[in-house]
Parts: C-alpha cells; structure tokens; sequence
C-alpha cells in the first residue's frame, strides 16, 4: 500500500535539515525539453548524494513510487502528470580534474562538462557541447553525436544500488555500452558520478570543433521548438529521418505535435502538445515507415506512464 501520509513530514523534515528542496502537484511540462507532462504528487532535488540514497531507501520502505531524472531531455511525461516521486539530480554537479581524467556528478549538465574540458585543454567530449542532457542520462542511454558516443570516454561511474543498499561502481566492459544503451537501463541502479578520460589538445582546436558542431545543430535542428531530441533510433542501413521524410511525413501533425519541418528525426511541440498527440504521432510514422520501406523503426524517447 502506498503511504503518502509519511512521505510529506519526511520531505519536508529533510528540507528543514537543508537536504533537499521538493514542489508538491507541480507541473511536469516546466521541467522537461518537450513542455508536455501533468503534475507530479512530488518532484524533488537532493543537494547531496547521501539525501538523494536517503530519499530513495525511505519511498522504498513506505511503497511510493519513485524515478529519478537529470534534465528530462530525453522523456515524455503522461498527461495526467506521475503518481509518486519524481526525483532530479540536476544539484549533483561537482566537477573534478585531475591531470586527464574527469570526474562528474550524475547532475552536471554534459553541455557544461564539455566546457570545463576545454578549459582545462581536454579534448573528447566536443561532440556533447550542445546536447541539453545530464552527465548520468547521456551514460544511461550512452549518448552520442556526430560520430561520438559516450563509451568512448566514460571509463567507470559510481551507483547507487537500492537492491544491496551499497554504493557500487562499474568500469568497462561492466557498463555495457552498445549503440543508445547501458547497463544501467531497466535496471534499479542510479548514476551518482561518472570518470571520464580525455586526451591533452590545443585549446583552440577544441573550441573551433565545438563551435562548428554547435552551428551545425543550430543549422540542422530545430532547437528553437520543444524537442525531446531524436525521436527514434538509428536503423542498420539507413538514415531514420531519411525513411521518415522519404514516406511525406515531414511537417505532419497530430494535435500539438509535428514531424519538424527542419529535420524529420524530431517530433516538436508546436504549442499545446500533449503525451497522446505524440504517442499518436509516433506510432503513425513506425506504421507509414514500415510499410513503404519494410524497416521497423524504434523510438529512443523515454515515455513515462502516470501510474
């Protein structure tokens, strides 16, 4: 049975300690990249790693319902909002450098994690600057762009097992790391930091190569509308938002939601958009594609269910 009675008074216990900050029936659509989402029964940030491990053991012992996020950029929220506890780590954003290996917190966005890279002249995460992620999703799902992905300089990451209780850490082979996966997805463990190797280069050719991968997302996407990125995983053999645009679905809508007019690999929310208008708009492209090309075509978006 889920206990809500006891998960305020702890909340708020934990706020007054100066753990955590939370927001009660708040609107999920303000906090993730696509605007779309109803209210949460709770959303909260732990300021330490040891309040978010507290949070997680305590809605563990009284049955709530629980999922952590770090900037929602990859997430497509229900309508009716999330019954439980939506926890962000975005407040877990510590950065260490220490000669050319790189250690941050699962909450640090990757877009600044590049740029302390570059500052300290270490090239190998360029290919991130823009990406409006966290440090731990882009681990998650082993993000990648223009020819780069996360495996191939995430070395290990700490996490939060909740199954032992213990702080574990994986490296290597141990993470898994395939093309838009990890070990960590449908897993119950939680990203609390992650190493990263980088090699020493000049400054200025790191910066130039950030600034021509930021011109060519700003070129090619459509970063001025809600977005949750690209909607769909890379098929072997062919280009996805070539299948999409090849089958006339560029620029079609369902309710708020549009197949980009600027790069058919992005669904966008053209202004009131809601879960279903883009669950619709999904699976009426994996149809449309399928049978003009035979390709059956996966979503890379994480859709989370109100219950």
């Amino acid at each position: 049975m889920t206990d809500y009675a006891t998960l305020r008074p702890y909340l708020i216990s934990q706020l007054e300690r100066g753990e955590l900050t939370f927001l009660a029936d708040y609107p999920l659509s303000s906090l993730c990249t696509f605007r779309i989402g109803g209210p949460a029964d709770f959303i909260v940030y732990p300021k330490t790693e040891r309040a978010l491990i507290s949070l997680v053991e305590f809605v563990r012992s009284v049955g709530v319902r629980y999922n952590v996020f770090g900037n929602a950029s990859n997430v497509l929220f229900d309508d009716p909002g999330y019954r439980g506890v939506v926890i962000f780590t975005s407040e877990l954003k510590s950065v260490t450098i220490s000669g050319e290996n790189v250690t941050a917190g699962s909450g640090m966005s990757v877009t600044a994690l590049s740029v302390a890279a570059y500052r300290a002249s270490l090239s190998g995460l360029e290919f991130t600057y823009g990406i409006p992620g966290s440090v731990g999703g882009a681990v998650y799902m082993n993000a990648g762009a223009y020819g780069g992905e996360i495996k191939d300089v995430c070395i290990s990451s700490r996490v939060y097992n909740p199954d032992t209780c213990e702080i574990e850490v994986y490296s290597g082979n141990e993470q898994r790391f395939g093309y838009r996966e990890s070990v960590y997805m449908n897993s119950p463990l939680i990203i609390l930091s992650s190493d990263f190797r980088l090699k020493e280069s000049d400054p200025v050719e790191i910066d130039a190569l950030m600034r021509k991968l930021m011109n060519q997302r700003i070129e090619k996407q459509p970063l001025d509308l809600p977005s949750a990125g690209s909607v769909f995983k890379r098929c072997e053999g062919y280009f996805t938002a070539k299948l999409i645009e090849d089958s006339g679905l560029k620029g079609m809508t369902v309710g708020g939601a549009q197949v980009s007019e600027k790069h058919a690999g992005f669904i966008v929310n053209k202004g009131g958009a809601t879960a279903s208008d883009v669950l619709r708009l999904i699976e009426h492209i994996r149809n449309v594609v399928y049978m003009n090309f035979g390709v059956n075509i996966q979503p890379e978006v994480r859709y989370i269910p109100a219950e």
